[in-house]
């Protein structure tokens, strides 16, 4: 990864893509620190900051903004108003045929979709805005809460809100347009390693702890454990997320006219981890809602409802169960929905192409859709493994995790998928071609 950022860092062109992605980086991470007018967010602190050690959606969201959510700054949406956005349309895609169409339309077709999803994004950003604005006025950090002051106070925030989304999703377009690429992942990527200090920090504060002895120096074994598990998570991401099972297929010979068709073997590559992270995400914020219902509301202790909300806490078996399950249904079914077997096969069919030992038409979609599902079950469980893991290693260290599972796999997923790009572009620039 290394030798492929100091090679591309060599190419003239590729370098000014480097330096125009780290400007806007820093421009995401400047807006990132302005606070929002009328706010005093350090009473919302106390309150994320439980979530965050519960599980809660609100804690999740803080991770991905890097932490501009907590501090509510103009960023405290960051992307995602665009990320629920994009899985809206991707899931409406399936059942409005206008959509479905479009998606099918090439280069056209996606740049429409794109624009409704803009559209999309803009009417989230206005809920969860000014949800988010309710949360502040219930925690009591609007400076404003009654008369015409209390109603402007509270129009400008919401405004601030959506309009630092809008600008983050323009940055990442940037990047897409003039950038390496990957932009609103590039983004999400950015506020997550922004969070890496604070990490260090908090390993550094239970090894000083462990230094005075008694109940704490078990510190000494779990912080390197902790360390030791976490490199080997992100090899073990890194394995899973390149590896692939290879459906043979051959094709027949044709002639047209003079020339000699086919007669070739190639395969057909199948992810184990086809649907990446998005499983998690939905399994993770559908999760989040009991414990962002106990902080609007806090049940009386003791009561039915207190007790039933408990059992969806972060460190609850029952969570990691229900977690583990949620991701297993959400994993088939997102790719139910992007991976068609009946088109491949139908494809293979009009192309003379053939999987050796299995006859045309329905045998091969029943095939290929064997294996997919085989495949989809093994990557849920990779995804639920991961996910849990970090859950597990707090209820027995009783040390809070900050960089969940769900995080590890978008940096790694990331980066991977960075450094595949600048290959891929510093391939275009030394290929010869014919004609040399």
């Amino acid at each position: 990864m290394i030798e492929t950022f100091k090679n591309a860092w060599k190419i003239d062109d590729l370098r000014k893509k480097m330096l125009y992605t780290l400007m806007i980086i820093l421009i995401f991470r400047i807006g990132s620190a302005i606070p929002a007018p009328f706010l005093d967010p350090t009473k919302l602190g106390a309150m994320i900051a439980e979530q965050s050690a519960n599980g809660g959606l609100f804690g999740f969201i803080d991770v991905l903004s890097g932490g501009a959510f907590s501090r509510s700054t103009l960023f405290a949406l960051n992307i995602s108003p665009y990320i629920t956005a994009s899985i809206v349309i991707q899931l409406m895609a399936v059942v409005i045929p206008y959509l479905e169409n479009l998606a099918k339309e090439g280069a056209e077709g996606r740049r429409q979709l794109n624009k409704i999803t803009r559209y999309t994004a803009v009417g989230l950003a206005l809920l969860e805005g000014y949800g988010y604005m309710k949360l502040l006025k219930h925690a009591g950090a609007l400076k404003y809460s009654a008369g015409a002051e209390g109603i402007f106070a509270q129009f400008v925030i919401v405004s601030c809100f959506v309009g630092g989304a809008m600008f983050v999703i323009w940055l990442g377009e940037r990047i897409d347009e003039k950038g390496i690429g990957n932009g609103i992942s590039m983004l999400l990527f950015a506020g997550i390693v922004s969070r890496l200090p604070s990490v260090v920090a908090t390993m550094y504060n239970y090894l000083k702890l462990a230094t005075k002895g008694g109940q704490y120096s078990i510190y000494f074994i779990t912080v390197p454990v902790i360390v030791v598990l976490f490199v080997v998570v992100v090899g073990f991401i890194i394995v899973m997320t390149e590896a692939e099972r290879r459906i043979p297929i051959m094709y027949a010979k044709r002639v047209v006219g003079r020339k000699m068709y086919g007669g070739q073997s190639t395969y057909i590559p199948i992810k184990v981890n086809m649907s990446g992270v998005m499983p998690v995400i939905f399994a993770s914020s559908l999760l989040a809602i009991p414990g962002m219902i106990a902080g609007f509301v806090a049940p009386k202790p003791g009561g039915f409802w207190d007790g039933f909300l408990r059992l969806f806490r972060y460190n609850s078996f029952t969570y990691a169960v229900v977690y583990l399950l949620l991701i297993l249904a959400f994993n088939y079914f997102y790719i139910s929905i992007q991976y068609n077997p009946i088109e491949i096969a139908n494809g293979l069919k009009s192309n003379n192409g053939t999987i050796p030992g299995i006859r045309p038409g329905r045998p091969t979609s029943d095939f290929i859709a064997k294996i997919v599902s085989k495949i989809t079950f093994i990557g849920g469980i990779f995804l639920g493994v991961i996910a849990i893991l970090p859950i597990a290693i707090s209820s027995i260290t009783k040390i809070n995790v900050a960089l969940g599972g769900t995080t590890v796999i978008i940096l790694v997923g990331v980066a991977l998928d960075t450094v595949r790009q600048l290959e891929s572009k510093m391939m275009m620039r030394h290929y010869k071609g014919f004609l040399e």
